[in-house]
C-alpha cells in the first residue's frame, strides 16, 4: 500500500475534525465513511496497521473522544517586537502562475508588513475556519525539560489578558456550534478552529490573543501537567508511539530526536522542583523566544469578501509581537541515524498481537524535492500490490497479509535535518520465522529499481492520476483545509501552497536514483515486532519501556547482502493502469431530479435507493450495498464464519483489485452485525469495472487451506488487539448489557480460539449466499439505469432466493431497571494504567423532537463537561458526554479516560455524579438568551452545507442501512428545534436524574495502586504472547458503591430483564 501523505496533511494528533462531529448521532447525524481498506495517500503506519499520534491538545465533540488543556491567569508581561503595521502586500487568485487551481471561489495572500506573517484568505461558503502554523516544535524543547513545546501549546489556551476566563474560547465555540485543536510535532505547532460564520470575526479576536497576551499563570501551571501526562498515559500502549521513541533513541548524540517530545508529570513537574527549575518562568521565556509573528503562516476561511477578510487580519493580529530572532535551525543536523546503533536488527515486543518487519532508511531531507517526489515514486512501487509487486509475491508464499512503504510527512519522518523511508511488512506466522527472507525480497525489488532506474511512463502515470483527482477533488471540511493549507505555507515556494502537497510537477529522474540509490541493505534498519520476543528482550526504552533487544545482522545474509545477489524474476514493474479515468463528462439526467434519494428498483430480492448529483457537479460516484443475511447473528460461530469470510474475500481482492485503488477507485468491505457491506467510490467511469470485480470474486469464492489458517490466525489477532483496548473493552461490555442477542467480541475471540472447520466456513458461505435480501445506494455521476445496473448485477452473478422472512437490521435493547447498575471489568492489557469510566442514562424508545431535545443537553453540557472533571479535577485527557443511539434506544452518556496510578474508579464515577448534579443548577439558571445562543448553534450547525458530496452520501446510507429511510432528517429536526423551551430543556433533564432513573456505570479497571495493584510503571504487554484465552474478570464494589447493583454475571443479569420493542427514531 502507498503510504505518503500527500494529499491528506499530517497526522501529528489524529486531527479530528473541531466543532461539529461527523458521526452519526451528532448533531448533523452523518455518518463516518472513514477506514477505507486502502486509500490513496493515506499516513504511512509505522508499525504496520498502527499511525503514530504525535502530542496535542485534543478537544473533540459531540459523541467523540475529548481531550485537550485546561486553567487561566492574570499577570502581565512586556510584548517585544515593533510596532504593527497595516500595509498588507497581496497576491490575489489572478496573479498565481497557470494551473494553480485555488478553492473554487477565490484565494489571496499577504503579508502583515514588519509582523512578517504570511496570511491566506479564503472567501468561501460554509463554516467559517482559522488555522496558524508557528514554525516551531518539540526540537526546540530545552534539555532540561522535555515537552515544553507541547506543554506551551497547552498552556495558551488557558485565557489571555483581554480575555481572561479560563475556559472561554472553547465556551465561546461551543455555544456558536464551532470548536477547536492543536497539535505538536517536531518543527511546527498548528492551532485551528471553525465557528459559525456570523462570529467568526469575534472567534478571532479570542483566538489572536493566545498569541498576542496568553495568561499562563502559575495556578494554571501544575493542573494542565496533569493532563500533559494523562495525555502521556494514553499515548503509551501505542505500539506506533512506542516505536518513534525507540527509533529516536538511536540517533547520534545532541540530535534532538533524542528529546522525549511528549511531556509529563516529572519532566514538566517533579523533576523541575527537584532541580529548583521555575517551570512558569521557562515558559514564559519559550513562548517570548519562539511564538514570533514571522514564524507564523496564517489561513482565515469565511463567505467574507477577500478585503473584509484582509481588514479582519490587519486589526486582529497586528498586534503579534515579532521578536526578530532567526527561526530555530536544525538543518546542520544532518545524518542523524549514520552511527552502529542503526544498523542493526531489533527485536521488539508489541502491546497488540502482531508480527511485522519494517525496513528502514534515513536519507537527507527530501522536503525540497516536493516537486518531484521522489519518495512518492518509490512508495508507489514498493507498496504496489498488482503482479510482479513484492507482497504479491510473498502472499503467495504465505508469509505476508499486507505491506506498507514510504515516508508519511509527519514531522518524526520528515524534517529539516533527515527524512525516512520505510517498508513494514505485516507477517503471518509463516512469515515471521522467515522474516529474513522476507527482507531479502524487499532488497531484491529495490535492486530492481536500482538497475532499470526511474522510469518516465510510471511517474507520468502517477502524475496523471494525481492530477485527476486535484482538478476534480471534492472540497474537505473547512477547518482540515485551512490547518493543511497553513502548514503549506510553510513548506512550498509561494506558487506552490494550493497544489504542493499534492502534484507532481517536474520529472528528474537523476534526483529519484539518488533516493533510490541510498536504499542499500547495509544503511538498513530492521526492527522485527512479535509477542514471540518475549523473553530474548532484556533492554528496556526509558519512557515508553518497550522492551526490545540489539544484535547484528545474521551473518550469512549480510555477506549475501554486501555481495552482488542475484534479482527474483518474479519481480517487475507494474503494467499500464486500465482503471484510470478518461471520460470526466457530466452525465444529463434521465429521469426527475429529486433532494433526497428515491426508490428506483424493488423485487423480492432487494431495491435501490438512487439520487443524481446536481449540486457538486463533479464526474464522481458512491455506491454502496448491504447484503443482508438473518444467518450473522445465529450463533457466535457465525459471526466469527462470516468476519473469516470477509477477509478472505479482501485478500482475494487484494492484487486484482489494486490498480483500480491507485487510480482512486476506492473500495471497502465490512462485516456488518447483519450483512456484507460493499463501498465502492471514485470517478464514475471506470468505478462500474470495480463493482463488478468485486461481485465476481464474491460470487465464485474459493479459498485454499493455507489461506484459511493465514486468515483465522491474523483474525485472532485482530479481536485480541481489540479488547486490550480500555475504550474498545468498555463500549463492548455496555453494549452486551443493552442489546438482546448481542455476542461479544470476548465470545468470538473464545469461539476462534477453540477452532473453526474449513468445512464450516463453506457451508457457511454456501448458505449466506443462497438466500439475501440487497439493499443499495447509488448517488453521484450516474444515471437512474446505470444505478440499476448495480443492483441487477448483483442479482444475476450471486443467483440468491429471498427471505422467507424481513430480517431486522437492529438489535432489541433491554429496558433497564429504575436503579444505578455497576458493572467493573479488569483491563485485559496486563500492566496497562489506564481506565475507561462511561456513566450511562437510558432514556427509552423516543421520537424525533426528543432526540433533537437529547442532542441540545449533551451540547449544553459538553464545555460544563470539560470545564468541571479535566480542568478542575484534572481525572484524565479525555473527558466527554454523549448522546447515545443505542438500536433505536436513546440515551447520554458521559465518559473519562484516567488512569489507576492516579484515581481509583469508583471516585471518578462519583465525580461524574457530582459534575451531573452541578450541570442540573447550571441549566435552571441558564438565561433566555444563552438558552436561544445554543438552539440557534444547533441549527445552524443542521443548516450547513454539505462540503462535499460523501457527506450527502453518508447521511443517506445511514437511513438506508438501518432501514429508516427518513431523508429529510435534518430537516425535521431543525424544525423540532424551534418548540423547544428552556423549560422542556431543564424537564427533561431532571426526569433522567429522578428517582425513576435508569442509569449504568461501566468501568474498565487499569491497572495501579489505586485499584490495589502494586505500583506499575510500565506498560508491560506480558498478556500478549502467553496463549491464554481471556476472559472478563467482573469486579465487586467498594464500600464508596455499595448500594449500588452490581452486575456479577452479565449475561445470567440481563436475561432477567423485560426487552424492549423494536423501535426506529422517525416521528
Amino acid at each position: 500500500v502507498l503510504r505518503s501523505a500527500v494529499a491528506t496533511g499530517k497526522p501529528w494528533d489524529g486531527r479530528r475534525s473541531c466543532g461539529r462531529a461527523a458521526a452519526a448521532g451528532g448533531p448533523r447525524g452523518r455518518a463516518v465513511a472513514g477506514g477505507w481498506r486502502r486509500g490513496r495517500a493515506v499516513v504511512r503506519p509505522l508499525w504496520s496497521g498502527v499511525t503514530a499520534v504525535m502530542p496535542g491538545r485534543n478537544k473533540a465533540t459531540w459523541g467523540r473522544d475529548a481531550g485537550g488543556r485546561s486553567p487561566h491567569g492574570d499577570e502581565e508581561e512586556e510584548r517585544g517586537g515593533a510596532g504593527p503595521e497595516h500595509n498588507l502586500g497581496r497576491v490575489r487568485e489572478d496573479e498565481l502562475p497557470p494551473g494553480q487551481p485555488s478553492r473554487a471561489v477565490g484565494w489571496a495572500g499577504v503579508c502583515l508588513g514588519s509582523r512578517g506573517m504570511e496570511v491566506g484568505l479564503v472567501p468561501a461558503a460554509g463554516t467559517s475556519a482559522a488555522a496558524l502554523c508557528v514554525a516551531v516544535g518539540s526540537f526546540s524543547d530545552p534539555e532540561d525539560l522535555p515537552g515544553l513545546a507541547h506543554f506551551l501549546e497547552h498552556m495558551v489556551f488557558m485565557g489571555s489578558l483581554k480575555y481572561p476566563d479560563e475556559n472561554g474560547f472553547d465556551a465561546f465555540l461551543k455555544k456558536h456550534g464551532g470548536g477547536d485543536n492543536a497539535s505538536t510535532d517536531c518543527e511546527r505547532t498548528v492551532f485551528q478552529f471553525d465557528v459559525q460564520r456570523k462570529y467568526f470575526k469575534e472567534a478571532l479576536d479570542r483566538w489572536a490573543q493566545f498569541f498576542i497576551h496568553p495568561l499562563m499563570i502559575r495556578d494554571a501551571i501544575d493542573r494542565e501537567v496533569e493532563a500533559v501526562d494523562s495525555e502521556y498515559q494514553l499515548a503509551r500502549p501505542s505500539d506506533a508511539n512506542r516505536k518513534e521513541m525507540l527509533f529516536g533513541s538511536l540517533a547520534r548524540p545532541g540530535h534532538p530526536m533524542k528529546k522525549f517530545f511528549w511531556g509529563n508529570a516529572d519532566t514538566l513537574k517533579h523533576e523541575p522542583k527537584l532541580n529548583n527549575i521555575d517551570t512558569y518562568t521557562r515558559l514564559r521565556e519559550f513562548w517570548q523566544r519562539h511564538y514570533s509573528a514571522h514564524y507564523m503562516t496564517l489561513v482565515v476561511q469565511s463567505k467574507e469578501t477577500l478585503d473584509t477578510l484582509e481588514k479582519w487580519v490587519t486589526e486582529i493580529f497586528s498586534e503579534i509581537p515579532n521578536n526578530g530572532l532567526p527561526k530555530p535551525s536544525f538543518g546542520h543536523l544532518t545524518q542523524p541515524f549514520d552511527t552502529p546503533e542503526f544498523h542493526k536488527l531489533y527485536r521488539v515486543v508489541p502491546i497488540r498481537k502482531v508480527h511485522s518487519l519494517t525496513i528502514t532508511w534515513a536519507l537527507p531531507p527530501q522536503e525540497q524535492y516536493y516537486r518531484v517526489k521522489p519518495l512518492h515514486y518509490i512508495s508507489w512501487l514498493v507498496g504496489h500490490e498488482g503482479k510482479g509487486s513484492v507482497l504479491s509475491f510473498l502472499r503467495k508464499k504465505f508469509w505476508a497479509l499486507a505491506l506498507y512503504g514510504g515516508n508519511g510527512e509527519t514531522g518524526f519522518e520528515q524534517n529539516s535535518t533527515y527524512s525516512i523511508f520505510s517498508i513494514s511488512v505485516t507477517l503471518t506466522d509463516e512469515g515471521y520465522k522467515h522474516f529474513y527472507e522476507v527482507a531479502h525480497v524487499v532488497f531484491q525489488y529495490v535492486k530492481m529499481l536500482q538497475r532499470k532506474g526511474p522510469d518516465q511512463r510510471i511517474w507520468e502515470e502517477i502524475q496523471k492520476i494525481e492530477a485527476n483527482e486535484f482538478h476534480y477533488q471534492e472540497q474537505t471540511d473547512p477547518v482540515d483545509y485551512v490547518e493543511n493549507l497553513c502548514e503549506n505555507m510553510q513548506l512550498f515556494q509561494k506558487e506552490d501552497f494550493l497544489t504542493g502537497d499534492q502534484l507532481l510537477f517536474e520529472y528528474k529522474p537523476e534526483i529519484i536514483a539518488d533516493a533510490l540509490d541510498q536504499l542499500s541493505p547495509q544503511r538498513a534498519n530492521l526492527v522485527l515486532l512479535s509477542a514471540a520476543n518475549e523473553g530474548q528482550c532484556h533492554l528496556k526504552e526509558k519512557w515508553f519501556g518497550t522492551q526490545y533487544s540489539m544484535e547484528d545482522i545474521d551473518r550469512y545474509w549480510s555477506d549475501l547482502w554486501d555481495s552482488d545477489f542475484e534479482l527474483n524474476p518474479d519481480l517487475h514493474l507494474p503494467e499500464e493502469n486500465k482503471y484510470i479515468a478518461t471520460d470526466f463528462a457530466l452525465k444529463v439526467a434521465d429521469c426527475p431530479e429529486t433532494e433526497y434519494p428515491v426508490k428506483t428498483l424493488s423485487t423480492q430480492q432487494g431495491c435501490l435507493w438512487y439520487r443524481k448529483d446536481d449540486k457538486f457537479k463533479i464526474p464522481k460516484g458512491y455506491v454502496r450495498f448491504h447484503l443482508i443475511s438473518p444467518l450473522i447473528q445465529q450463533s457466535a460461530e457465525n459471526i466469527v464464519l462470516f468476519d473469516t469470510f470477509v477477509n478472505i474475500l479482501s485478500h482475494n481482492l487484494g492484487e486484482p483489485a489494486y490498480e483500480a485503488d491507485v487510480a482512486q477507485l476506492e473500495y471497502k468491505l465490512v462485516a456488518g452485525e447483519y450483512g456484507l457491506i460493499i463501498r465502492v467510490k471514485g470517478f464514475n467511469h471506470k468505478l462500474p469495472l470495480l463493482f463488478q470485480l468485486i461481485i465476481d470474486y464474491l460470487s465464485d469464492f474459493s479459498f485454499t487451506p493455507a489461506v484459511f489458517e493465514m486468515i483465522t490466525e491474523q483474525l485472532k489477532k485482530t479481536y485480541y488487539n481489540i479488547l486490550i483496548k480500555p475504550e474498545t473493552l468498555a463500549k463492548d461490555v455496555r453494549l452486551l448489557i443493552l442489546e438482546h442477542g448481542r455476542w461479544s467480541m470476548i465470545d468470538k475471540y473464545q469461539t476462534l480460539m477453540k477452532g473453526l472447520s474449513i468445512d464450516a466456513l463453506s457451508a457457511f458461505v454456501t448458505a449466506f449466499k443462497s438466500q439475501l435480501f440487497v439493499e443499495g445506494l447509488v448517488q453521484g455521476n450516474f444515471t437512474s439505469r446505470e444505478a440499476k445496473d448495480f443492483l441487477n448485477y448483483v442479482v444475476q452473478k450471486l443467483h440468491f432466493a429471498p427471505l422467507a422472512h424481513p430480517c431486522p437490521v437492529q438489535f432489541r435493547v433491554v429496558d433497564l431497571p429504575n436503579t444505578h447498575l455497576l458493572c467493573k471489568v479488569k483491563t485485559l492489557n496486563k500492566g496497562d494504567a489506564n481506565s475507561e469510566v462511561t456513566v450511562y442514562y437510558q432514556s427509552g424508545a423516543r421520537n424525533l423532537r426528543e432526540y433533537t431535545l437529547m442532542e441540545l443537553l449533551v451540547m449544553h453540557m459538553e464545555e460544563p463537561c470539560f470545564d468541571f472533571l479535566r480542568t478542575k479535577q484534572t481525572l484524565g485527557y479525555h473527558v466527554y458526554p454523549t448522546c447515545r443511539n443505542t438500536s433505536g434506544i436513546l440515551g447520554f452518556s458521559v465518559t473519562v479516560a484516567t488512569q489507576a496510578t492516579k484515581y481509583n474508579s469508583e471516585l471518578v464515577d462519583r465525580k461524574i455524579e457530582e459534575f451531573l448534579s452541578c450541570f442540573e443548577e447550571k441549566i435552571k439558571d441558564l438565561t433566555e438568551e444563552a438558552f436561544h445562543t445554543q438552539v440557534t448553534a444547533l441549527i445552524k450547525l443542521k443548516e450547513c452545507e454539505d462540503s462535499h458530496l460523501g457527506e450527502e452520501v453518508d447521511r443517506n446510507w445511514n437511513e438506508v442501512v438501518t432501514q429508516q429511510y427518513l431523508f429529510d432528517r435534518l430537516a425535521r429536526e431543525i424544525e423540532a428545534l424551534k418548540s423547544i423551551t428552556q423549560a422542556d430543556l431543564v424537564n427533561w433533564f431532571q426526569d433522567h436524574r429522578s428517582n425513576q432513573r435508569k442509569v449504568l456505570s461501566v468501568h474498565v479497571i487499569g491497572y495501579g495502586k489505586h485499584e490495589g495493584d502494586s505500583e506499575v510503571t510500565a506498560v508491560s504487554g506480558q498478556n500478549s504472547s502467553s496463549g491464554e484465552i481471556p476472559h472478563l474478570v467482573l469486579l465487586p464494589p467498594s464500600s464508596l458503591m455499595r448500594d449500588f447493583t452490581s452486575i456479577k454475571d452479565i449475561k445470567a443479569y440481563t436475561s432477567t430483564l423485560n426487552v424492549l420493542p423494536y423501535h426506529k427514531i422517525l416521528k
